[in-house]
């Protein structure tokens, strides 16, 4: 016998780790090929990553809430026979022969179990925490008696603002010197300087819980949110305390792309095997409004602007549980009506049933949001951070209208909606963000109602 490591695989060009959120396998448990072993996210997408052998799981390296790195040892599979990636290089039996060796240091362990319990017991409880932590931060901070709310308050340098171990050693080293300077300043007397005692951390008084600010009456149901709402919730609390929001408003008259949706529709199903929706008509006349106006499709860095190259946009997609998710057409500004089309349906029909990969919701340049679709007239969407802009789409509705024409003006009936534009006004400008939404109205009034697709 053998035993394979099964490690994190690559999940995308960006994503460089994940989060573990669930084990579907119990060590001893038979393993067949393809089978899913764990489950994993990465942002606002989960995924199952599958055993690539057929065999029992061994061994498990991270536990619940863990971060992995793309092609760390998650599990240890124990097969028959040898196969090619074998844990430390060794077929089964050099491992049984090995496994003396490892007694004394589990026999350390247990005599050093009494030590460990008093450092756990004053160790931050991490499940408390929105944010996530490396095992390696969360040994550190174990170790050093940090506590959540210490950890909490530390800024992170890692991706998406995550503590790293530079920065829970800087915030270490900062501590050490405060207490340090705090016992040098103190005045000691000349012959009993032998009595000064030094607080030690595990003597600290326990911090109190926090209590809830919420009355909860008899019959009241609590719901925890899930690990996707703390995401979102985190996500949009990040974005207000970012950027600062401002918004225009535009109205639009959209009866030209209405009339000739309803007159291309059904040729067009027929044709593609695809619906023909309002989204891809829109997504289209974001996309040449961007074009026009480049410095709506960038970032900032701190003091620096990052102009993107691309235009990818992101489409906010309802999931049944309520939650919004918010899967990105690549290049979009290249892609023909039909190609819209067809993207815009293979991602809104994937993102509801969970089939998005990790690479089809990252490198957004700009957001579109679709608040119509629930009935709302407009809404004022909040930025997707680090974008700069987002556009909501407002109900289409028929509403009397006055009409020139070169006979004189006159009341007719028209197809209207409201177009709101949210952008980040310490990069954008009003007239910018004004200019930008007005040109997205221009072109959807300006539509050919002789179009060809």
């Amino acid at each position: 016998m053998s035993k394979f490591e099964l490690k994190l695989p690559q999940m995308g060009e960006s994503v460089a780790e994940a989060t573990l959120t669930n084990w579907l396998k119990e060590v001893g448990d038979t393993i067949e090929m393809d089978e899913a072993i764990f489950e994993i996210a990465t942002d606002k997408v989960d995924s199952e990553v599958p055993s690539e052998v057929d065999g029992v799981l061994l061994e498990k390296r991270f536990d619940v809430d863990d971060v992995i790195k793309v092609g760390e040892v998650v599990a240890v599979i124990q097969v028959e026979g040898e196969v090619d990636n074998v844990a430390d290089g060794s077929s089964g039996k050099e491992v049984m022969e090995e496994e003396p060796a490892t007694v004394p240091a589990r026999e350390l362990e247990a005599q050093m179990a009494g030590v460990k319990e008093t450092v756990t017991a004053t160790a931050p409880d991490f499940s408390s925490s929105e944010r996530f932590y490396s095992p390696l931060v969360k040994n550190i901070a174990k170790e050093e008696n940090v506590s959540m709310d210490e950890l909490e308050a530390i800024v992170g340098t890692g991706k998406e603002g995550r503590v790293t171990k530079n920065d829970i050693m800087a915030y270490l080293e900062s501590r050490s010197n405060v207490s340090q300077g705090q016992v040098e300043s103190k005045p000691q007397p000349e012959a009993k300087t032998e009595q000064v005692a030094i607080p030690e951390p595990s003597k600290q008084a326990p911090e109190k819980p926090k209590e809830s600010k919420v009355q909860i009456g008899a019959g009241d149901e609590i719901i925890p949110l899930t690990r996707m709402g703390k995401l979102i919730a985190h996500h949009m609390i990040e974005s207000i305390s970012t950027s600062a929001h401002v918004q225009s408003f535009v109205e639009v008259d959209v009866t030209n792309v209405v009339n000739w949706r309803n007159k291309v529709k059904n040729a067009f199903q027929e044709r593609e095997g695809e619906k023909l929706t309002f989204t891809p008509i829109f997504m289209e006349a974001v996309a040449m409004a961007l074009k026009k106006y480049p410095l709506m499709n960038i970032s900032l860095d701190g003091d620096k602007v990052i102009k993107k190259k691309n235009i990818n946009l992101g489409m906010a997609a309802a999931l049944p549980d309520g939650n919004l998710i918010v899967p990105v057409i690549k290049n979009a500004d290249q892609l023909n009506l039909v190609g819209m089309a067809k993207t815009v349906n293979d991602l809104a029909g994937r993102a509801r049933n969970n089939q998005l990969k990790p690479d089809e919701i990252s490198d957004g340049t700009y957001t579109v949001t679709n608040v119509g679709s629930f009935g709302s007239v407009f809404g004022t969407p909040i930025i997707n951070q680090p974008q700069v802009g987002i556009l909501a789409l407002g109900a289409i509705r028929k509403i009397p209208s006055v009409i020139e024409t070169d006979q004189g003006e006159y009341i007719g009936i028209r197809s209207k909606m409201y177009l709101s534009h949210s952008y980040d006004h310490r990069v954008v400008n009003g007239a910018l963000g004004g200019m930008f939404v007005k040109a997205v109205a221009d072109y959807l009034e300006a539509w050919d109602i002789n179009r060809e697709i």
